[in-house]
This record gives C-alpha cells, sequence and structure tokens, in this order.
C-alpha cells in the first residue's frame, strides 16, 4: 500500500471511529448529569470509560496495522487498573499522545490530559474531551496579569476544580511538564540546561499534587525517543518512523509534596523546583541512554 494512499485510508477510519464513539460519550455525559441516581451515574461512568478506551484501542490497533513502527519499551512500573497516577511525560509530537494511548490503555486508569482552553472548539474531540472531565486550562501571561491583577489565581484554581472530582475514583492524569512541544528553536530561547529536554514546569505539577493530597499514590515517569527524528502522525501512518523507544517507571511522591503552598511560600516553591529539575536531569540522561 502507498504511503499517500496508507494516510489516507488511516485517517478516514480514525474519522469514523471519533464519529461512532463521540455520540456515545457525550450522550453518556448529559444523562449523568442530569439523573442524580447513584446507579445511574456508576452505570454512565462505566459507558464512557469502556467507549474511550474503545477509542484509544482503535488508534492503537491502526499503528499495528498500518504502520510496521517497532516499540522498544523499557516498563519499570507495577501498572494498576484502580491505580491513581500522575504520569510526567516529556513532549515533542502529537505522534505522543497515541504512544502513551498504546502503552497505558487499559493498563492503567482511563487517561486524561491537561488541555489548553482554545481545543474545547477542535470539532468533535473538544466536545468528547468536556464530557470526560478533561481539565482545560487557561493559561495567562504575565503581561496579561499585569494589566489585568484579578487573572492571577484563576488558572490553579481550574486546576483545583478539575483535579477535585477524581480525588475519589481511579485516574491517570498526563502531564507535558514542559508546557510545549520540544523544538530546536525553543530549546534555544529558553537556554535550556538539558540537551534533549525543555525547561519543566513545576508549578502545574505542584498544584495537581496539592489538589489531589494522599489521593495520588504514584508518579509514572516517561520517556519517549524517536531515533529517527520527532515525527508527524502523517510520518507515523505513512510508515516512516522505524522505532519508538519508551521508557516507563514509577516514582513514589514524596510526603512533603502532597500538600503546600507552591504560589506563596518561597521555601517550598525552591523545594519543589529542585525536585522537578532533579528529575529532568535524570530523565534528559536516560534520553540520551535510550538515543
Amino acid at each position: 500500500m502507498g504511503k499517500i494512499l496508507r494516510v489516507t485510508v488511516a485517517s478516514i477510519i480514525v474519522l469514523i471511529s471519533t464519529v461512532i464513539h463521540v455520540p456515545i460519550v457525550v450522550i453518556g455525559a448529559v444523562i449523568k448529569a442530569a439523573v442524580p441516581l447513584q446507579f445511574v451515574r456508576r452505570v454512565c461512568d462505566r459507558v464512557l470509560i469502556g467507549t474511550t478506551e474503545s477509542w484509544n484501542g482503535v488508534n492503537a490497533y491502526l499503528i499495528s496495522v498500518f504502520t510496521r513502527t517497532r516499540f522498544v519499551v523499557h516498563n519499570d512500573a507495577q501498572l494498576r487498573r484502580n491505580g491513581h497516577y500522575l504520569i510526567l511525560s516529556n513532549h515533542q509530537s502529537w505522534v505522543d499522545i497515541p504512544v502513551l494511548e498504546t502503552l497505558l490503555n487499559r493498563r492503567v486508569p482511563m487517561l486524561r490530559f491537561f488541555l489548553k482552553s482554545q481545543l474545547f472548539w477542535v470539532p468533535l474531540l473538544g466536545l468528547a474531551w468536556w464530557a470526560l472531565d478533561f481539565p482545560f486550562m487557561k493559561r495567562y501571561s504575565r503581561e496579561t496579569i499585569a494589566k489585568r491583577p484579578e487573572l492571577a489565581g484563576r488558572d490553579i484554581e481550574a486546576t483545583r476544580r478539575a483535579c477535585a472530582k477524581f480525588r475519589g475514583i481511579p485516574v491517570s492524569l498526563i502531564n507535558f511538564a514542559e508546557g510545549t512541544r520540544f523544538t530546536t528553536a525553543k530549546h534555544a530561547a529558553q537556554s535550556s540546561p538539558f540537551r534533549h529536554l525543555l525547561r519543566p514546569k513545576a508549578g502545574g505539577v505542584a498544584f495537581v499534587l496539592d489538589a489531589m493530597g494522599e489521593a495520588m499514590h504514584a508518579i509514572l515517569d516517561v520517556t519517549i525517543v524517536y531515533p529517527a527524528g520527532i515525527p508527524t502522525i502523517a510520518d507515523l501512518f505513512a510508515d516512516r518512523v522505524p522505532e519508538i523507544r519508551v521508557h516507563i517507571r514509577e516514582l513514589p511522591i514524596p510526603s512533603e509534596f502532597s500538600s503546600g503552598d507552591y504560589l506563596n511560600d518561597v521555601e517550598f516553591r525552591e523545594r519543589f523546583q529542585t525536585w522537578m529539575n532533579a528529575l529532568w536531569v535524570e530523565k534528559d540522561e536516560r534520553f540520551a541512554t535510550l538515543l
């Protein structure tokens, strides 16, 4: 099958799968919100989770059928379906998302991502993400906050409200701590001290751990490497990604970071940033080893 035909067929199947799965998710979410009975809500939760995992499963199956991409995975974690995980991953490409889905779908609780608020308007997907309680975050620049001080702290409160929904259920929250996809231009602009990574944004991670408290039991530290170069989704389905290397390890959450005022406590903030930077030093070394 030619590369163009392969990408076209895969794209059509993804679209059909999305059109089938999204209405089920939205209807389930509406019923769950409208009917206050616990039994109904539990049934709706099962439908939502099952539908989403089916959707992710289709994407993973397409990778296995339409590509010869080889996954080399080093797993040093005991993955549990009833766990409460914060997943910290480096971020290079939109391909990172199907990679995480392929490796973790149905092995940990349903994957949820922190999304930029603008993504709510993505056709079909935005509505599905909203129905599945994906946290939508609206980030404000320092310049905007300087002009409108009342906006300070709104993103923090949004994080806390989103995480409050997950305290009593198994959850996997994915945080791309670098905040954006890696490029050499961004790496240079940041004067990043890491060879293969951007600087991690510790604040978002701190707010999640504070909001979840002891309900979050472990971190899954995921490092993704593309030895042939950073690909696009089209590269993946055109079979131009010969190999993807991934390392997964489980880390305990230091008890001192289960709560703390990252915003106002300077000492706590410095300790947390030191801890995050140490994780990123290890991740950078692991990236080099995998590469």
